[in-house]
């Protein structure tokens, strides 16, 4: 009897500890980075071409345009990806567009936000560009998920920004 109150207790502990993480931790963050061997111009301008999307975010199923303002701050796409054969539907913002410097990204992705402010600088011909993300969710339970898989959503921008480096330096 004693070995199931403390396999309870332990059981309440942590499950307490998982819903606290909706509380205490308000929005995951997390950065990448990656230097390409191209121009600052090339890079920006491949970056920000819907259509390359898909070469270096293999998971893109459907990339659509709603409505694509002329400075770009403010265009809105629809997206589809496949993930473990299910298809996520979101919806993508530009926040905000400086060529050759900055874009930000807003993604609504059924229950997960995510900001998405790339920077672009250039030295001697190699481009960096520098992620900082920000993911909240609109559900509870997903934000208390989210702290658990920052590494994973880490690791997942830094391939796709090491995908889009061999898609630019293969041109």
């Amino acid at each position: 009897m004693k070995t199931v109150k403390v396999i309870l207790t332990i059981i309440v502990i942590l499950t307490l500890a998982f819903f606290a993480t909706g509380i205490i931790v308000k929005e995951t963050t997390y950065q990448a980075t990656v230097s390409i061997k191209k121009p600052i111009e090339v890079v920006f301008a491949e970056f920000n071409s819907p259509e390359n999307t898909k070469n270096w975010i293999p998971e893109i199923k459907k990339f659509e345009v709603v409505n694509e303002n002329y400075g770009k701050t403010g265009s809105v796409y629809d997206i589809v990806v496949e993930n473990q054969d299910q298809e996520i539907k979101m919806t993508q913002k530009v926040m905000a567009y400086v060529p050759n410097e900055k874009v930000t990204l807003f993604f609504d992705a059924e229950n997960m936000l995510k900001k998405d402010d790339y920077t672009f600088s250039e030295n001697y011909g190699i481009t960096t560009i520098n992620l900082n993300s920000a993911c909240n969710s609109k559900s509870y339970i997903m934000s208390c998920m989210l702290p658990f898989f920052a590494d994973k959503l880490e690791a997942q921008s830094q391939l796709y920004l090491d995908n889009f480096k061999v898609y630019v330096e293969g041109k």
